[in-house]
């Protein structure tokens, strides 16, 4: 059996997982350990440690590395260190995002969600791609609620993506008639970049696959818990978890952490091929909003993507 500079197997797989610490990507990197080596990445040292602990507790292996996404030279860092464990990477899942509440900025200046959700996975992807053996996996963790006509998402307050550009989305300007709701127009936008990535980026590499992974309304994870208050974290940790498998039968869109992770974990080792697919909370094909299926909008949101991280230094 040969092994990698690592000391890993370099028989057993191996899946990258950003946000593997709580709500969906926590579940789902318990799931993915199953089939291969976890590798963590993730801005707290410590809670990376604790989840790859756990893990490790199971019999399975798993390797940590810590990454802000939000921080270009962060992601850069990070991706050098995956490529250097050199391992059999099977898939590469992005899963770690925010939604604020109130709007902050990262130390470049740009809105942090927007750097968080879209920026940081889309740089993390472009610097390991080189790198991905053929057939590899590669997921992104969207949202319906880009789409303006989601009736889901209309209940609640959004009213989809506001995209102007991505230097526009660095400042946190969006187009007006947008939501009422803090950070939910922000949140839409870079879950639509996401989606218009996935597509230019599976026409543009054949040799792998890129997928979109819709994981239904998960009303206990911790998005946006960190900004909320008292009472509604109150609501979201002990209330709510009780209320969600009630509601399931009669609100298909509704989904939980640990459902979300099977059916994200299912797609992830998926060996069929297929790539350039939107999947829903089921782990069914879907469509995106109208401007999303639109290749012109998703390549100049790629075009437009690219040329802001090239003027970064790193």
């Amino acid at each position: 059996m040969s092994t990698t500079n690592s000391g890993y197997s370099a028989d057993r797989k191996a899946y990258i997982i950003t946000g593997p610490t709580s709500g969906i990507g926590y579940f789902t990197a318990l799931e993915l350990a199953k089939h291969g080596t976890v590798v963590l990445v993730g801005r707290d040292r410590g809670k990376l440690a604790e989840v790859q602990k756990t893990i490790e507790h199971a019999g399975q292996r798993a390797m940590s590395v810590v990454c802000d996404l939000s921080d270009p030279a962060s992601v850069q860092r990070a991706a050098a260190e995956i490529v250097a464990l050199d391992l059999p990477v099977a898939g590469l899942l992005n899963n770690a995002g925010i939604m604020q509440m109130r709007a902050t900025k990262n130390a470049l200046g740009w809105d942090m969600t927007f750097a968080t959700n879209h920026l940081g996975p889309f740089a993390l992807t472009e610097a390991l791609v080189p790198h991905l053996p053929d057939k590899a996996n590669v997921i992104f963790v969207a949202s319906a609620v880009e789409d303006p006509e989601r009736k889901p998402a209309k209940a609640v307050g959004f009213r989809g993506a506001r995209y102007i550009s991505a230097k526009a989305s660095t400042r946190g300007e969006w187009q007006p008639g947008g939501s009422k709701m803090p950070g939910a127009d922000a949140y839409a936008t870079s879950k639509q970049c996401n989606l218009a990535t996935v597509m230019v980026f599976a026409r543009e590499t054949p040799r792998l696959r890129f997928n979109a992974v819709e994981p239904g309304v998960n009303l206990t994870t911790g998005l946006g818990q960190r900004d909320a208050n008292a009472f509604v974290g109150f609501l979201s940790k002990y209330i709510i978890p009780l209320l969600v498998p009630l509601l399931m039968p009669f609100m298909k869109f509704l989904s939980t952490p640990k459902r979300a992770a099977r059916v994200i974990a299912k797609i992830l080792i998926d060996t069929s091929g297929k790539t350039g697919i939107y999947y829903d909370e089921g782990g069914h094909p879907m469509h995106g909003s109208a401007l999303v299926r639109d290749p012109k909008f998703s390549e100049r949101v790629v075009a437009e993507t690219r040329a802001l991280l090239s003027t970064i230094p790193v």
